[in-house]
């Protein structure tokens, strides 16, 4: 396996929905399995990533393939969205 220094980054699509009660619920198309909630936006998107990261490991170490999103290359530009409070 793949230390975390030698890891590439990949970009992953996540749908996000606010819930009811207020929190946030995040899943991804692309990543089979990531489901994070969270208080707040960043709290959500902080645990979408760890989720991530702890799949992308799970792939690697029983030697299946990654999904299709996580093989390509990062694009040399991308826009992105990132939560702010205001």
């Amino acid at each position: 396996m793949k230390c975390e220094d030698e890891m590439t980054e990949r970009l992953i699509k996540l749908e996000i929905e606010k819930l009811p009660e207020g929190q946030f619920l995040a899943t991804s198309p692309e990543l089979p399995g990531l489901l994070a909630q969270g208080r707040t936006l960043a709290e959500t998107l902080e645990i979408a990533q760890d989720v991530a990261r702890r799949l992308v490991e799970s792939y690697i170490e029983h030697g299946d393939p990654l999904p299709e999103a996580l093989r390509g290359e990062l694009p040399a530009k991308f826009d992105l969205s990132i939560p702010v409070a205001a």
